[in-house]
């Protein structure tokens, strides 16, 4: 992780990460399941802070549309469910796999283009440093807290999609 506080550039980061852990699950050559568990802890850590720290404080900022913050969470959703979808398959190496990957790719690229574009600049644009700053040492924290919960486990996922 850089050295950077900024909450919207934490949030960028974790989105390239988990292009990079996209192209690890596609490639035959490398250890999809380990890319996979990797990828779901930081999926399911990544949103959790979001809709924790990140989504409730910029609701308060004008000219940060709180429809688009509620379509972010609706999509969070969605991409939880097409990663339990993947989770749940057994072979890695099957047309399964590849047909749930694609899924949960094109929900979670979707989302974050979303988001980068509307909630991210918003914020940006409007957002003082200090206080993005601020949200980014709140969204690390809760963050790293999912993360030692190991809350990219299957049974994790299904109780979080049946709140």
């Amino acid at each position: 992780m850089a050295a950077t506080k900024d909450v919207v550039d934490l949030i960028l980061q974790d989105h390239r990460t988990m292009e990079d852990l996209f192209r690890k699950m596609r490639s035959v050559e490398a250890d999809r399941a380990a890319a996979l568990s990797e990828f779901a802890d930081l999926l399911i850590a990544h949103a959790l802070a979001e809709e924790a720290e990140v989504y409730p404080a910029l609701r308060r900022f004008k000219n940060i549309d709180d429809e688009e913050v509620e379509h972010g969470e609706e999509e969070h959703e969605e991409g939880n469910k097409a990663l339990l979808a993947l989770l749940e398959v057994e072979d890695v190496g099957s047309d399964e796999w590849d047909e749930k990957l694609e899924k949960l790719v094109e929900a979670v690229n979707h989302h974050a283009d979303e988001e980068e574009r509307t909630i991210l600049n918003g914020a940006r644009e409007n957002v003082a440093m200090e206080r993005r700053e601020e949200l980014g040492a709140a969204f690390l924290a809760e963050r790293k807290k999912q993360l030692a919960a190991d809350c990219g486990n299957a049974d994790n996922i299904r109780r979080i999609l049946k709140n």
